[in-house]
């Protein structure tokens, strides 16, 4: 599904990634865990486009598509939630939805400020999609609340429904449970197992909660300094002393 080819980021003098490859199956949750500063996040930018690698490649479907633009990303079938929330909070939780369809519009300007009949239909097939993710993701009942006005773990649940909307094949999640109570977190382990299940999507995942990643990671890739110092199975992770010393250590590997 996804192949990440020897990649490098340098800013300036400082390499923020170094030599990073590794592959993301199809319908696989993959994590990607390591300390803050350990490129991540770069990572994330370079796979959405928003950053191009100095060096590297990225392929999805067997398609090279280092540096595209995001837009064309997204158009190639990956999505992407963020670890500070960006939703519209002006809007609603259904119209934060609606954004995620622009690409799929089919009717233009004129049409739209005169109302034409092919508006109005895509409005209503565009919006029975919408209501249809946020049913999944169990909050339709918010629709027509004000996005910002819902808990935590909700708002997070919006940001997915509205990746969702653009149809992605490869869903990229940045650091979902931060900020989130056990209760939420246990919630949303289970709609990440929904999304794989039943909507058929690969999960790529940002994350520091070491329970969450233990409970629903297929495979982790552990970064340090920007270097891969371990890729595997959860619980071989937890045990490998690279990995020990360079992030377990300082951290709470229960998530309690």
């Amino acid at each position: 599904m996804l192949r990440v080819e020897k990649v490098t980021k340098q800013f300036g003098g400082v390499t923020a990634i170094k030599d990073v490859t590794f592959r993301v199956k199809p319908l696989e949750i993959f994590a990607l865990v390591g300390p803050n500063g350990a490129g991540k996040t770069t990572l994330f930018n370079i796979i959405t486009g928003v950053l191009e690698p100095t060096s590297g490649h990225v392929y999805f479907k067997d398609e090279e598509i280092t540096g595209l633009n995001p837009v064309k990303i997204v158009q190639k079938g990956i999505a992407r939630t963020f670890q500070n929330i960006r939703l519209f909070g002006s809007m609603s939780v259904l119209e934060n939805v609606l954004i995620g369809f622009e690409k799929s519009y089919e009717y233009n300007f004129f049409e739209a400020m005169f109302r034409f009949p092919r508006f109005f239909k895509e409005e209503k097939v565009h919006k029975e999609k919408a209501m249809e993710i946020l049913k999944f993701l169990g909050i339709e009942h918010y629709a027509e609340h004000n996005a910002k006005a819902l808990s935590y773990g909700n708002q997070r649940k919006v940001e997915i429904a509205r990746a969702l909307a653009t149809e992605p094949d490869l869903l990229l999640l940045d650091e979902p449970a931060a900020g989130m109570n056990p209760k939420e977190t246990d919630e949303l382990a289970d709609t990440v197992f929904k999304l794989r299940e039943e909507m058929e999507k690969t999960i790529l995942f940002i994350e520091h909660d070491m329970k969450f990643v233990q409970k629903i990671a297929d495979r982790v890739l552990v970064l340090d300094y920007g270097q891969t110092i371990f890729e595997g199975k959860p619980a071989d992770m937890m045990k490998d002393e690279k990995v020990i010393k360079a992030y377990l250590g300082d951290i709470d590997v229960e998530g309690e």
